[in-house]
């Protein structure tokens, strides 16, 4: 079970299709095998960039099962939904199949500190013994969640053991949970996203690791090994090299497209297909991120990487 302790990558896994937009299971399987065999201490699924928001109830069920089946790590499994029924049956379903845990998001219904509170308040009455995963990612959901909010949740809801954080900027919100922690309040886990983007300042703040699917799950592993390793030097080369690559998968509406396409032309999954609605990268994007590609396998080799 997912606890207050986890750490290291937590690789946020697409979802693959084949062309005609039907799930590719034999992708998924090697998807699995490829997040792990990269260092991925966990896996999450059924995210945002997992495109769960295009399964049907009975495909998000099904690729859990294919994924938790295959993988060797621990899963999480994204539940939001715009209602608690349809969140505590996905939940329900993922944890008896052998999820580690789940995570959640705030509706952009929310507007006030009282009901952001009250929201994971009823979030955890209604996920039951499951623990949770809260997810802060206001440039998506459009809510702020305060520092101050977090840390009532935490001390309310026993069983939110994991921040997945994606404020931006949000370095001093890390920092100011964990002065929090120091001085007594309950500690969890905080795993970031963002594409990597602020990973190596993330670690520097206290996070544990990243939760995040940039195409390249190697660095986000090599990254944090470094830093907790105290190579600060080592962790900063390697995250320098695959900077011009996170800085071009972190466009908005673009995103997910340059990382199906990348996964696809390193053999990981068949096809790059992005679900409708949804569109496939024009060719002038195609070639900016092979000439991007090009020059970071150059500048690992320079490196030794």
């Amino acid at each position: 079970m997912l606890d207050e302790t986890a750490a290291g990558v937590f690789t946020i896994a697409v979802t693959p299709f084949l062309p005609d937009g039907a799930v590719d299971w034999d992708s998924i399987d090697r998807m699995v095998d490829f997040y792990i065999a990269q260092g991925a201490t966990g896996l999450t699924i059924l995210g945002m960039m997992g495109e769960a928001g295009k399964l049907t109830a009975q495909e998000s069920v099904d690729v859990v099962k294919r994924v938790v089946a295959r993988s060797s790590v621990p899963i999480v499994v994204g539940v939001s939904a715009p209602g608690f029924a349809a969140m505590k049956t996905l939940s329900d379903a993922a944890m008896d199949i052998g999820a580690a845990g789940v995570m959640v998001a705030p509706p952009g219904s929310l507007k006030t500190d009282t009901q952001i509170l009250g929201y994971y308040h009823n979030t955890a009455e209604v996920l039951g013994n499951a623990p949770f995963v809260l997810q802060d990612f206001p440039l998506v959901t459009n809510v702020v969640v305060p520092t101050s909010v977090i840390l009532q949740v935490v001390a309310d809801c026993p069983t939110c053991v994991m921040l997945k954080h994606e404020d931006w900027p949000g370095l001093d919100k890390i920092s100011a949970l964990r002065a929090a922690s120091d001085a007594g309040a309950r500690r969890i886990s905080i795993l970031c996203g963002n594409g990597g983007l602020f990973l190596l300042e993330e670690m520097l703040r206290g996070a544990d690791g990243a939760m995040t699917g940039f195409a390249y799950p190697e660095m986000m592993a090599q990254v944090v090994a470094a830093q907790q390793a105290g190579d600060l030097a080592h962790a900063r080369d390697i995250f320098d090299a695959y900077m011009p690559m996170v800085r071009y998968e972190a466009q908005p509406g673009l995103g997910l497209a340059i990382r199906k396409y990348t996964l696809a032309q390193r053999g990981v999954i068949a096809h790059d297909t992005v679900r409708k609605p949804g569109g496939a990268l024009s060719a002038a994007t195609r070639e900016e991120v092979d000439a991007i590609a090009q020059r970071q396998a150059a500048k690992l080799k320079v490196l030794d990487l």
